[in-house]
C-alpha cells in the first residue's frame, strides 16, 4: 500500500480532482443526475482506455528516464504533465480546427462548446496528417532501438542480430520509413497522398530535430563532467520523453471521438489516463523493472514500430484503438514471459553449478 501511495498518490487526487470537475460539468451543462452520471462514466471509461492502451509508452518511457537524475524524474512527472494535459488533450485539438476551419482560438474553443458535431468533423479531417506526422515519429523510435550495432540483448534473436548487423548502413531506418510512407501515399487520393508525405517528412524531422538536441546536450554535459563541474543532466531526455507523449497521444485523441465528441469530457478523461502513465513510468524505474526483465524493453520497442505503422496505414484503412492496444498488449506480455523464463533458467542453472555447501 505505502508503494502505490508514494508512485500513484498523486495521481489518484489528479482523477478525483477531474471526476469532480466532470461532476460538476455534468449538473451546469445537462442539469440532470442522469446526464451527469453518463458523463461521469465517459471520463472513467476514456481513462481506464488510455492507460490500458499506453503501457508500451509507460515501459519506452522508462527505458529513457532511467538514465535522467531524479531531478529531471521528477519533472518530468510534475511539468511534463502540464504538456501532456493542457497540450495534447486540450489545445491540440483546438489548434487543429482553427487551422482547419481558419479561424481564431476562442470561436474554435466555442465551437467545441457549442458544436460538438461540427468540431469532432473537423478533428477527423485532419486524420491523414496525423497519422503520417505521429506514425513516422513512432516508427522511427522503434526502429532506431533496433538498428544499433552496440545491442546486445536480443529477444527475436535472429531478426533482431540481423537488424542490429545492418545498423551499419548509414540512415538505414530513414531509408525504410521513407520507402514506406512513399508506398502508402501511393494508395490514396493526390491530395491526400500530398499531405500524408509532407506530415511523414515533418515527423522525421522533427525526431532528428529532438535528437540533433539531445546529442548536443550530452556533448555539453560530457565537457563540463570533464571540466569538474557539477552536472544535472535530463533537458533532453526531457523534452525527447514530452515529444514521444504526444506521439503516442495522437491516436488516443482522435480515437477518444468514439465515445464523446465533448472537449471538455474527452480532455478529462484522456487526462486521468496520462497521469497514470508518468506513474506508471516512475514506478517501472525505481523499481528496476526494465532490468529484472531482460526482454521487456524489446517487447515494447516492437509495439511502438506496430503502432507507428498502424499510424501511417490508418491514412488509408481505419483501425480499432482496441486492436492497436491489443497487439501492443500480446507482444509486451510475450516479452515479459520470455523473460521471466530466462530468469528461472539462469536461476536453474546457478543452481546446478553451485558448489556443494
Amino acid at each position: 500500500m505505502a508503494a502505490l501511495t508514494r508512485y500513484y498518490g498523486f495521481s489518484f487526487l489528479f482523477s478525483l480532482g477531474c471526476l469532480a470537475l466532470a461532476a460538476w460539468y455534468g449538473i451546469t451543462s445537462t442539469g440532470s443526475l442522469s446526464g451527469t452520471f453518463s458523463i461521469l462514466w465517459i471520463v472513467a471509461v476514456l481513462s481506464v482506455l488510455e492507460i490500458s492502451l499506453s503501457f508500451d509508452n509507460a515501459v519506452v518511457n522508462a527505458s529513457v528516464l532511467k538514465n535522467m537524475d531524479e531531478v529531471w524524474q521528477r519533472r518530468f512527472l510534475t511539468w511534463g504533465i502540464a504538456f501532456a494535459v493542457f497540450g495534447m488533450r486540450v489545445i491540440f485539438p483546438l489548434a487543429i480546427v482553427a487551422i482547419a476551419a481558419g479561424i481564431g482560438p476562442m470561436e474554435t474553443l466555442k465551437l467545441s462548446l457549442n458544436n460538438p458535431q461540427e468540431y469532432e468533423r473537423l478533428v477527423n479531417s485532419a486524420q491523414v496528417g496525423i497519422a503520417g506526422f505521429g506514425g513516422a515519429f513512432l516508427t522511427m523510435v522503434g526502429l532506431k532501438f533496433f538498428f544499433d550495432a552496440d545491442k546486445q540483448v536480443h529477444w527475436i534473436g535472429k531478426l533482431e542480430e540481423f537488424l542490429a548487423k545492418f545498423a551499419t548502413l548509414p540512415a538505414a531506418e530513414i531509408a525504410i520509413l521513407l520507402l514506406v510512407l512513399w508506398g502508402i501515399s501511393l494508395q490514396l487520393p493526390p491530395a491526400d497522398a500530398l499531405t500524408f508525405i509532407v506530415a511523414g517528412i515533418l515527423g522525421l524531422v522533427c525526431y532528428i530535430a529532438v535528437e540533433g538536441i539531445n546529442t548536443l546536450l550530452e556533448i555539453q554535459e560530457d565537457r563540463r563532467r570533464i571540466a569538474g563541474a557539477a552536472v544535472r543532466s535530463g533537458f533532453g531526455g526531457f523534452l525527447y520523453l514530452n515529444v514521444l507523449d504526444a506521439s503516442f497521444s495522437f491516436d488516443g485523441v482522435i480515437g477518444a471521438f468514439a465515445l464523446s465528441n465533448n472537449m471538455v469530457v474527452i480532455a478529462l478523461g484522456l487526462s486521468i489516463g496520462a497521469m497514470f502513465v508518468r506513474s506508471m513510468t516512475i514506478h517501472l524505474v525505481h523499481k528496476g523493472t526494465l532490468a529484472e526483465y531482460r526482454y521487456l524493453e524489446n517487447g515494447a520497442f516492437w509495439a511502438i514500430i506496430v503502432l507507428g505503422l498502424i499510424m501511417l496505414f490508418s491514412a488509408k484503412v481505419h483501425i480499432p484503438e482496441t486492436v492497436t492496444g491489443l497487439i501492443g498488449a500480446i507482444l509486451i506480455g510475450l516479452s515479459l514471459w520470455w523473460s521471466i523464463r530466462h530468469n528461472k533458467r539462469e536461476e536453474a542453472l546457478k543452481d546446478q553449478y553451485a558448489p556443494d555447501s
